[in-house]
């Protein structure tokens, strides 16, 4: 997959932060599993083809935010691999993408007042959980393991409702400005297998 995004991020390249996320909810005990399975299964099976053309289209868009054309890759493969995990709900990966933009404005050494960290706000407590260590909290890819893994067993407990499953992913249950945030993002963030999905309910 890197090698097909490479070859697009070529093509491509010749062609201030919200509110911090209230992560305390991320200690639901039911939680661990679904994280530790998240991380013991690293490999994900995306398409090749439409990963690149999601590429093709999100670059350019994230060019503004993360200047390091490196970092860049990494945060577009990240993502679009992990929210189409093998065995687990699709996720559409524009979504994604708006959920890090709210939480961090991509900023992977980002810190809330709460201590969650990196790029999608995860508290700190997961890697000394996971047998991982802390500084892995500011990598790209584990990070976004992480966070996707934490808002999939939300969506889950939210029987796939996106805006409720936002508001358990931010601590802000039985309030709307955070998850309207995200669902605001995640229109300028559609990418190729967002198209026509209108912010709601997934898997349906």
């Amino acid at each position: 997959m890197r090698r097909v995004l490479l070859i697009a991020l070529a093509s491509v390249l010749a062609g201030a932060l919200p509110s911090p996320a209230r992560a305390n909810q991320q200690r639901d005990p039911e939680l661990r599993t679904t994280v530790a399975r998240a991380i013991a299964e690293a490999d994900c099976f995306p398409d090749e083809f439409e990963a690149a053309v999601w590429y093709k289209m999100m670059e350019p868009r994230l060019r503004k935010v993360v200047k390091d054309a490196g970092e860049r890759l990494q945060i577009l493969e990240h993502v679009f691999c992990e929210a189409h995990r093998k065995d687990e709900v699709r996720l559409p990966p524009g979504l994604v993408m708006a959920i890090i933009d709210v939480e961090s404005r991509f900023n992977r050494w980002a810190v809330s007042p709460a201590g969650a960290v990196g790029l999608m706000q995860v508290m700190p407590f997961w890697p000394e959980e996971l047998g991982m260590r802390r500084h892995q909290l500011v990598q790209v890819p584990d990070n976004i393991r992480m966070g996707t893994a934490i808002f999939r067993h939300y969506l889950k407990r939210e029987k796939n409702d996106v805006a409720k499953a936002l508001a358990r992913y931010n601590g802000s249950v039985g309030r709307r400005t955070y998850s309207d945030m995200v669902i605001q993002r995640w229109t300028r963030w559609n990418g190729a297998d967002d198209l026509g999905r209108e912010p709601g309910p997934i898997g349906r």
